[in-house]
């Protein structure tokens, strides 16, 4: 695994880096391959990322944008992920409806929406069944309780390791999520942390010896590249 870990001295520089990681990594991609796929997080930390991507000038239309996780919320509601991306940078540029790939939330049953997802998933990649499909970009927060993406500790969603999606459980609230396997498929990993309330989180999961299922982030051991950038207040008292 190839794992870089970046600790930078604040928000708007973590922010900044993080701008110029992403964009680096859709250039190879559309270079490469003729397209980027990304899959987007959620939260509050990403939110100035996607508002300074959409300042870019970039060939929209070559861009495919997925999310890695999603509140079971219809898409308009203010939790919703999709709705603060859509906010954020989608509504903000000329990228086609069609290249926006939004999970979907209204089929009434978090279990039939997240085998939608997948199909869609499927559909669009078009790869080998018994696989998992490779996206360019998998963007990442983590909770201060080790959780990424709905990935929250010591739920069932954890132990799925046959299925792209998967129905994850937030204090009783369902979520559709990635799971660990779609995630790990990718060519680059980029978790974005910020705050000193992740910092006992952090040193568990970068810790040699610890319970995945209680640190659900130390699941996420990506094929391509693994990207931790951290700011200082997160990150300073990491020594792996």
């Amino acid at each position: 695994m190839n794992k870089k870990v970046e600790i930078l001295p604040d928000i708007s520089t973590l922010v900044a880096r993080s701008l110029g990681l992403i964009l680096s990594k859709l250039s190879i991609a559309i270079e490469h391959r003729g397209q980027c796929t990304i899959a987007l997080a959620g939260g509050s930390t990403p939110k100035p990322l996607y508002e300074a991507i959409a300042d870019q000038n970039l060939p929209w239309d070559k861009i495919h944008v997925f999310w890695g996780d999603e509140r079971y919320v219809p898409p308009n509601h203010p939790d919703s992920n999709e709705l603060m991306a859509r906010r954020a940078w989608l509504d903000r540029v000329a990228i086609p409806p069609t290249n926006i790939h939004p999970v979907p939330t209204l089929e009434g049953d978090p279990a039939v929406s997240a085998a939608k997802y997948e199909q869609h998933l499927r559909d669009f990649f078009n790869f080998d069944p018994n696989e998992f499909p490779v996206l360019d970009i998998v963007l990442l927060g983590m909770g201060d309780d080790a959780h990424t993406a709905s990935l929250f500790p010591h739920t069932p969603a954890l132990k799925v390791d046959d299925r792209l999606i998967t129905v994850g459980n937030k204090d009783g609230n369902p979520r559709i999520t990635f799971t660990y396997p779609l995630i790990n498929a990718a060519r680059s990993v980029v978790f974005m942390v910020a705050g000193a309330n992740k910092r006992p989180a952090l040193a568990q999961v970068f810790a040699p010896v610890a319970d995945d299922f209680t640190y659900p982030s130390r699941l996420i051991k990506p094929q391509g590249e693994l990207w931790w950038l951290l700011d200082a207040a997160a990150g300073s008292e990491l020594t792996a």
